[in-house]
């Protein structure tokens, strides 16, 4: 005979059961007893965010993306499709709508969106309806399924610099993510599992993610070191203050895109973006990569009051401030030396590790 505490827990732990029933943690049709997320509820752990890639095979795309440094977790699956709590074999009948996609989970203050998509759009042939490596089909489409309409804006001027790329329209989709079912154990964390599985990604693709945005610590060197490493006038001016003579230097009519790196440190200071014809016989640019890499000081030899530049790293002179630079580009001219100079073209950044750095030349 049931007393009326355990008629009580029963009916308790009937309603949370049936509550979990209509909210759809639980489906008596869960075959493969799956997590299913919805974008509606689908819930963020602190201090990281959620972005959905579909870019053909899962298996090489999540295993690409699990190298890069920021990346919490990878998770293979089925997005956007019209059925609900669908496998492997029904989605590979290209009628449910689904596309093959990895959830990546990451970390906001260690990788940003736009490297995310940068890198992304390097594994995919983004003007390839329907295809991707030898897989055809639905599922094997391109696309960028997003929880955070604040992600929009970023996600569109990306696939608009894109396009610049190629003469063929861009089909990756853009939308919003209507639901992502986890696809079956086995199809998660394939490569480590199967170091030899088929992937449709370029094995070099991996080590590049790998390197994208892993933190580089750049030193100041000692002045032995540098008088060895250095030319004369390298020496002479990084170290001395010395001035190369005007329209005789390495990179004052320097017209191809790249980066400007500290010639002490390698620590990249500007690019060609923001490089300028000023007419002076130095080389002119606009800003720097990012203010805290370098140092102002005031300047009064030579009669003269300036505002010297330094590297902030490796304490290097690299020349003057003036405000009579282009006024659309925030009047400054940052007025530089070559000698305190070494520049990277672009094609030759990734090899050189400035590869996180192209996507600042537009």
């Amino acid at each position: 005979m049931k007393n009326k505490n355990s008629t009580i827990t029963m009916l308790f732990v009937g309603a949370i059961l049936g509550g979990m029933l209509m909210a759809g943690f639980i489906s008596k049709n869960n075959k493969h007893q799956k997590q299913v997320f919805m974008a509606a509820a689908e819930t963020h752990p602190p201090k990281t965010e959620q972005i959905y890639f579909a870019g053909g095979c899962f298996w090489g795309t999540e295993h690409f993306f699990k190298q890069i440094n920021g990346v919490v977790t990878t998770s293979t699956g089925y997005a956007n499709g019209n059925t609900e709590n669908p496998d492997y074999k029904e989605v590979s009948t290209n009628k449910t709508g689904f596309a093959e996609t990895v959830k990546v989970t990451y970390d906001p203050e260690v990788v940003d969106l736009k490297l995310l998509l940068d890198l992304y759009f390097k594994t995919i042939d983004p003007t390839s309806f329907n295809k991707q490596g030898n897989d055809t089909g639905t599922q094997y489409r391109t696309g960028i399924y997003f929880t955070n309409q604040a992600m929009l804006p970023i996600i569109r001027k990306a696939v608009e610099e894109l396009s610049m790329q190629y003469d063929k329209p861009i089909v990756v989709e853009v939308e919003p993510l209507k639901n992502f079912y986890t696809a079956e154990d086995y199809h998660q964390d394939y490569l480590d599992k199967n170091p030899g599985g088929y992937c449709h990604i370029n094995p070099s693709l991996f080590k590049i993610a790998k390197e994208a945005n892993q933190k580089v610590t750049y030193k100041k060197k000692d002045k032995k070191s540098l008088q060895t490493e250095l030319t004369k006038e390298q020496y002479d001016v990084t170290q001395n203050n010395a001035t190369e003579r005007a329209f005789a230097n390495a990179y004052w009519d320097e017209s191809r895109e790249g980066i400007y790196v500290d010639i002490t440190t390698g620590e990249p200071l500007f690019v060609s973006t923001d490089k300028f014809e000023s007419g002076c016989g130095w080389p002119s640019f606009s800003k720097p990569i990012d203010e805290s890499l370098i140092t102002e000081k005031e300047d009064r030899t030579l009669s003269m009051q300036r505002t010297e530049v330094r590297s902030k790293t490796g304490d290097a002179h690299l020349g003057h401030v003036f405000n009579d630079g282009p006024k659309d580009k925030g009047g400054l001219r940052y007025c530089i030396n070559s000698a305190s100079l070494k520049f990277i073209p672009k094609a030759e950044m990734e090899k050189e590790g400035y590869g996180k750095y192209i996507v600042l030349i537009k």
